[in-house]
Parts: structure tokens; C-alpha cells; sequence
């Protein structure tokens, strides 16, 4: 199996190339470009669908034969600020070339030919609390399912606050099987503030046949083929995630873990 835990491959240049093909599924996607200023990266989409986030800098993007200038604002992601994206369809190209140090996240996943490339944020894009206590995280819901702006793909980025928990109660979209729950797979890359610090992520299922704990450090990617997948913050530092997601339904349906889903229950009155 594939690991889990995917490192960065250096500091410069795409340091996250991870396929479908890679990773052992057969949907999302993602790499991860940190570029210098005057730095250029391009790639054709094929049949894939791309939507492309500006985790942190600015750049000029280039898309199925648009020239969108220069886009982002934040230097930072501890900033908060609402991403600036774009959409790419399939059967186009793309290219962004940094006016700052830059760093582009490509979240793809099976894509049909028709839609035309966009910006997708930061318009549109509102920083959503959830949870309670330190399970309280701050969410920027990129491209989930009420906006129409993809065939496949479900992006989204979280904020954990110093010590607390995150994707949790532990909950899994693993199965085919809407109303009740859909097939997603999903990947996290993670960042950490101060950059030195460190997280934890555990991917396991009901039945203990996946059952992986990982020490997270700042860029690293996490994969979650199926199963539970919660993830925490030490006291000391905050977490960040850029999720995507993707699988044979654009709908994001779960099922809580039947251990912890009392929590959720009481939270909710």
C-alpha cells in the first residue's frame, strides 16, 4: 500500500506530485508548486479537472485561453484571508508564473469538457465556524457541493486553533451508498504555525484492517483512501489543511464514528 505520509520533495519547484496512479485510488490529485518570484509552472489538464489555489503569494494565471492577471493577497496563510482560485476545465491548459514567492496548490479529479475556466475566489468564499470548544475550527469552503463550479472536485481549507481537534468527531465517507453516506477519497496538506511545530492524523476503520497514526510536520501531505481520519494541534502551534476530495458522486455525505458520534449529538442539543 502506498504510504500515507507523503513528504515534500524539497523546498523549490513541484514538491508534491501525487496521481491517482501514485496514491492507489482512482480520483483526486494533488501537487503542490512553491516557486520564486518570475518562477513559472504549466501543465494540460488531459481529462482532469484542476482548480487552482494560491495557498500563499501572487502570480499570473493563464487558463483554457484566459489571461486572468495577477491574482492572490495573502503572504501567509495564517492570515485567513479567503484563497484566490481558479477553475480549469478538462481538456485545457493552465500557467502561473509568481510575482511573489508563491506557493499553487493543483487539486484535480475527473473532469468533462464544457465548463469554462473561471476565478473562483476569494468572491464567494466566507470563513464558517464549526464545532465547540477545542473542537472549534475555522473552515473556507472553496468548492463543496452547493457551489457549482466543478464536475467532481470538493475543496476545501480549515484553520485548527492552538491545541484543538479537527475533522472530528472521526468520521468516514467510504462508501457508495447515497443518501446515507458517499465515496470520497481525500487528501490533507498540512501546514503548521509556527513552522516548526507538528500535528497528529489517525486514518482507520471500524473493523482495525487501516489503523495508522502520523506525526505530521509543516507541508506534508496525508492521504485517506477510506476510514476515519481526525486529526489534532499540540498546544503551541495552529494547523492548517487544504482538503480535496473527489469520487463517482460530487456529494460530501459521512458517517460519524459509532464510538463518538454521542459527542456530536450532545453538541447539538
Amino acid at each position: 500500500m502506498t504510504s500515507l505520509l507523503q513528504k515534500p520533495k524539497g523546498t523549490h519547484g513541484k514538491v508534491h506530485d501525487i496521481t491517482p496512479e501514485k496514491a492507489g485510488w482512482g480520483y483526486v490529485g494533488f501537487g503542490l508548486y512553491r516557486l520564486a518570484p518570475g518562477e513559472k509552472a504549466a501543465e494540460p489538464t488531459g481529462d482532469r479537472e484542476v482548480i487552482l489555489v494560491l495557498v500563499e503569494g501572487k502570480a499570473t494565471i493563464e487558463a483554457g485561453g484566459l489571461a486572468f492577471g495577477e491574482i492572490g493577497e495573502r503572504l501567509s496563510v495564517i492570515e485567513r484571508k479567503p484563497p484566490h482560485c481558479v477553475y480549469v476545465p478538462a481538456g485545457a491548459d493552465w500557467s502561473a508564473t509568481a510575482t511573489t514567492a508563491c506557493t499553487l496548490a493543483v487539486c484535480t479529479a475527473p473532469g468533462k469538457a464544457g465548463r469554462e475556466a473561471q476565478v473562483i475566489g476569494p468572491a464567494g468564499i466566507d470563513l464558517i465556524t464549526r464545532g465547540k470548544g477545542t473542537n472549534t475550527r475555522y473552515i473556507h469552503p472553496i468548492a463543496m457541493e452547493e457551489r457549482d463550479v466543478a464536475d467532481s472536485l470538493l475543496v476545501t481549507e480549515v484553520f485548527t486553533p492552538q491545541g484543538s481537534w479537527s475533522s472530528y468527531p472521526p468520521h468516514r465517507h467510504d462508501e457508495d451508498d447515497f443518501p446515507r453516506i458517499t465515496y470520497l477519497e481525500e487528501s490533507y496538506y498540512h501546514r503548521l504555525n509556527p513552522a516548526q511545530g507538528f500535528g497528529f492524523q489517525r486514518v482507520f476503520t471500524d473493523d482495525g484492517s487501516l489503523d495508522e497514526t502520523m506525526a505530521v510536520a509543516d507541508g506534508d501531505v496525508v492521504l485517506v483512501p477510506r476510514g476515519h481520519h481526525p486529526c489534532g494541534t499540540p498546544y503551541g502551534y495552529e494547523m492548517y489543511y487544504l482538503n480535496v476530495m473527489a469520487g463517482p458522486l460530487r456529494k460530501w455525505r459521512f458517517q460519524n464514528h459509532p464510538d463518538h458520534d454521542w459527542i456530536m449529538q450532545r453538541d447539538a442539543g
